[in-house]
């Protein structure tokens, strides 16, 4: 069974905002969404975003204007632990399962949904392929979620953490100091 949701969240970290349209069932999430940010520079960002099995990331396309112009990316995971950048090997990043797109809550859902932790007890630690925004950049992040409750999940990243609060269907409501979700209508 999917079900599809068009999320919303008040971007703080980026002085922006974030729409995603998500569709998520028999473990994939496919998404595209659009941000717009004024923090670091004013931007645009468009997405879409496929995982496979597993909600392991499969492909990242982004599109980033600015005033410097257009810049884009496509990630590619190979489904066995490597991954391209513009069709270029990005080793650094090999065995990571997961993208994570700077500035962007959504991406935090594939490890807690694969995992169950915004259900149940548990944690793990991650390498992701993490993807700077503005800028586009690709680098190694390692990531610890923690199942703190059910709904509530420690997120963690060298020396930054932060409890982040997510709906019943694995999705952030509130990710505190970077994203808050807005109301449906």
């Amino acid at each position: 069974m999917s079900t599809s949701r068009v999320l919303t969240w008040e971007v703080s970290a980026s002085r922006g905002f974030e729409t995603a349209w998500a569709q998520v069932g028999d473990g994939v999430l496919r998404a595209r969404g659009r941000a717009v940010g004024t923090d670091p520079e004013p931007y645009w960002v468009t997405y879409d975003l496929d995982t496979g099995d597993g909600l392991v990331t499969r492909r990242l396309r982004v599109t980033v204007e600015s005033g410097a112009g257009s810049r884009t990316l496509d990630l590619r995971h190979d489904g066995g632990g490597a991954w391209t950048v513009d069709g270029e090997r990005l080793p650094v990043v090999d065995g990571a399962l997961d993208c994570d797109l700077g500035l962007s809550p959504l991406t935090n859902s594939m490890p807690v949904l694969r995992h169950g932790l915004h259900r149940g007890p548990g944690e793990v630690e991650l390498l992701m392929a993490w993807v700077s925004v503005p800028d586009l950049t690709v680098r190694p992040s390692w990531q610890t979620y923690t199942h703190l409750r059910p709904g509530r999940v420690r997120y963690a990243s060298g020396d930054f953490h932060s409890d982040l609060e997510f709906d019943g269907e694995g999705f952030v409501v509130d990710y505190p100091s970077l994203a808050r979700r807005l109301a449906a209508v």
